[in-house]
């Protein structure tokens, strides 16, 4: 926290002050502009690129055309509620705080003979343009997805929740970035003790800068650094967003990322995805089941493979199709580890690897894991098939964050699997469930409503029910009046 430095009353040592904290000529985009208008000496310092010039040469020339006698008797109160004609303005008496101001993008206008500087918030960010999340694709519904400027993500939002009680707190957070960071949620609906409980935390956070922006955030807020699991839910989607709020959840936007963060989040929040709710219920609630299916499938399919194909006893002969025909010249684990590895191999290239090139990357995956790999007998053809399967669930599952997690779960499942047998794929089961039913997200059950246990908020969950929103507010959220 920087110590307050109030004005002085001698214009030069302010205009030096700031010439040189902010170092205007160690830095070429910071720019400082010596004038006069109305017989007044004044500094205009800023930061190139970060205002719009149009704006500040329109407020300029209306400055250029005073005469002393039109600021008399008092040149601020002039200059701000008559002289300046622009909307975003205000004044500071700290010439620390100034300077960080300035840093974020607003003009600041010092002038000899005021104990305050004003402050022209005619700043502009580079921005990319509005487009579809490509994380969060949907047949029908809106294109539009949150970018890396905060004003245009609080826009976004509001757009979608015209209350009169929607709260945008800002907030800012780093020793040197000072990050912007903005606190979302429906005053009448969200409960006070976890806005509370959010602000706090944030404030608590000691950190030079958010490099990371929302996942640097997200190591404060979660504690337990080397749990795999978010207890924190992302979207790029404002309708997605839009849609938590109304359940009570807070929403915080940090500047500098297209992701926002959904405040407090179950595991079962990371397994909804908006596609679901632009269908029709039944539709809806059928492509929820399938999901399901397929990430539980993702997590447990490859582990309970290798369980019967090294125990093929385990099977009834009605069932004996489901083991291994040919297990190959190498043992089925090493498989299954050689596939995982080169399968984050193939994703991790994916990412690098230009568009223009992505159709080369295909033909390297298809041999890799393909028939090619199966006839020189690296693969089998069951492995091939169950590896496909899993590979299909972790794809499906709609929180990228969890889907490594499941990932995680997979290969400890495997290996567990491999040393004990039936016996370890069953402890490693009940480990895993253990492990996340003590888990909290903001003092309530990662896996509620399974555990504690509520038939009605369960039902939810497993279904894509066809009632009103404001019936569906999550009990653990403690909504101010679930009925409002």
């Amino acid at each position: 926290m920087n110590e307050k430095k109030p004005l002085s009353k001698s214009f030069t040592k302010n205009k030096k002050y700031l010439h040189e904290r902010l170092g205007v000529e160690k830095s070429f985009d910071v720019v400082q502009l010596d004038l006069n208008y109305a017989g007044m000496d004044m500094a205009m310092f800023l930061i190139d690129g970060f205002v719009k010039d149009d704006i500040l040469h329109y407020v300029m020339r209306f400055l250029a055309e005073l005469k002393p006698e039109q600021l008399e008797p008092e040149p601020l109160v002039k200059l701000l509620k008559t002289y300046i004609p622009y909307v975003e303005l205000d004044t500071v008496d700290d010439l620390n705080v100034v300077t960080d101001t300035i840093l974020a993008g607003p003009t600041a206008l010092l002038i000899d003979g005021l104990d305050q500087v004003i402050m022209i918030d005619a700043r502009t960010y580079p921005v990319r343009g509005l487009q579809e999340p490509d994380l969060e694709r949907v047949v029908r519904g809106s294109r539009d997805g949150y970018v890396e400027t905060i004003i245009f993500n609080t826009a976004l939002t509001r757009r979608r929740i015209r209350d009169r009680s929607l709260r945008m707190e800002y907030s800012s957070i780093g020793r040197r970035s000072q990050s912007d960071v903005c606190i979302c949620y429906i005053e009448d609906i969200a409960d006070p003790e976890k806005v509370k409980l959010l602000k706090e935390h944030l404030s608590l956070i000691d950190t030079d800068g958010l490099p990371m922006a929302e996942k640097t955030i997200e190591e404060f807020l979660s504690g337990r650094h080397w749990n795999p699991y978010p207890t924190i839910r992302y979207t790029e989607r404002p309708d997605t967003a839009a849609a938590h709020l109304y359940e009570g959840h807070i929403i915080l936007i940090i500047d500098g990322s297209p992701s926002v963060m959904i405040l407090p989040a179950t595991f079962w929040h990371h397994l909804q995805h908006a596609e679901e709710y632009r269908q029709k219920p039944l539709v809806g609630a059928y492509l929820r089941m399938v999901r399901f299916i397929a990430v539980f499938a993702s997590i447990f399919v490859l582990p309970f493979y290798y369980l019967i194909s090294s125990n093929p006893t385990l099977l009834p002969d009605i069932l004996s199709f489901f083991g291994p025909e040919d297990t190959g010249s190498i043992p089925i684990l090493i498989q299954f580890l050689i596939a995982e590895v080169g399968i984050d191999m193939l994703r991790m290239a994916a990412i690098h690897t230009p568009t223009a090139l992505a159709t080369a990357l295909g033909l390297v995956a298809a041999i890799m894991i393909g028939q090619v790999a199966v006839e020189v007998g690296l693969f089998s053809n069951e492995v091939v098939l169950y590896l496909a399967i899993a590979a299909m669930g972790t794809f499906a599952t709609p929180s990228y964050e969890i889907s490594l997690a499941n990932r995680l779960v997979r290969i400890f499942l495997l290996l567990i699997t491999a040393s004990f047998g039936v016996a370890g794929y069953m402890i490693g089961i009940t480990a895993w469930l253990i492990y996340l039913i003590r888990m909290n997200t903001f003092k309530t059950g990662y896996m509620w409503p399974f555990i504690p246990f509520s038939a009605k908020a369960f039902l939810d969950v497993i279904v894509r029910t066809p009632v009103p929103l404001k019936s569906r507010r999550p009990a653990f959220l403690d909504p101010q009046d679930p009925d409002r």
